[in-house]
């Protein structure tokens, strides 16, 4: 009902690398994103009215009824996205690459779509950067799904058919909302490809390059200072080998 917050799953599903496209490339990706999503829910058993969509450009949000078992979709629908996926880049010029944020929560429908801080969640874990690096670090890799601490706890650990809980890995994540505990899934992978904590970033073409070098500074000179405080001032040179109250030739002591 509009206007009233209903209990429901919620998928979102975002394009890796797509603002990289050209305007002539992104007809493309968006066919095929739709292709091999709505083939899965189909697969899967899950269509309308217990599926609505709104379009994201670069990517789609769903909401599944709480008649939808939560299972199926970290189970079935995962899988048969992967293995749609998995052809249709064995077909493809450019393979699509899919981040898939998950959560389960109250969601509240008006004339305009769907809303609500689940939604929200959702949203913010499948364009984390920590998402978007984990399909860096698996070049080999078309899909990262992430699951909210809850959908974990309550959906994912128990496990089922096609859920394998311990092929998931848990981190702790950056959000608008604040920290929130993340957990990453790489369909084919025993475990997901964490980022090192406190790493830099990986851009859409690897990780960020390292600062340059500091230049080589000039060989130092060698400053003989016989009288402390003397007020001598050294500017813009650096200094190897301060001598105080001695030669700089070894043997030649006062």
């Amino acid at each position: 009902m509009e206007g009233q917050a209903e209990y429901g799953f919620i998928v979102n599903l975002d394009a890796q690398g797509s603002g990289l496209l050209s305007d002539s490339e992104k007809p493309d990706m968006r066919a095929r994103l739709y292709e091999v999503s709505g083939k899965a829910f189909e697969q899967a058993g899950i269509r309308a009215p217990r599926l609505y969509q709104e379009d994201r450009g670069d990517g789609i949000l769903s909401i599944l009824t709480s008649t939808v078992a939560p299972k199926r979709v970290v189970g079935e629908w995962l899988e048969y996205l992967h293995q749609n996926l998995r052809e249709s880049n064995d077909r493809a010029r450019v393979p699509l690459r899919l981040r898939v944020g998950m959560h389960i929560g109250p969601v509240t429908a008006d004339a305009h779509g769907r809303s609500g801080r689940a939604v929200d969640l959702a949203c913010r874990l499948g364009d984390c950067d920590t998402a978007k690096a984990v399909l860096e670090l698996a070049p080999q890799a078309a899909l990262v799904a992430v699951a909210s601490d809850r959908l974990y706890e309550e959906v994912v650990r128990p496990g089922g058919r096609w859920v394998e809980p311990e092929h998931y890995a848990g981190r702790e994540v950056k959000l608008k909302e604040g920290p929130q505990t993340a957990w990453f899934m790489v369909p084919g992978l025993p475990q997901p490809p964490l980022p090192e904590p406190g790493k830099p970033s990986v851009g859409p073409s690897g990780p960020a390059p390292a600062a340059p070098a500091a230049p080589e500074a000039a060989p130092g000179r060698v400053i003989n200072n016989h009288n402390h405080g003397s007020g001598e001032i050294i500017n813009s040179e650096r200094i190897e080998t301060i001598n105080i109250g001695r030669s700089a030739h070894p043997g030649s002591e006062r």
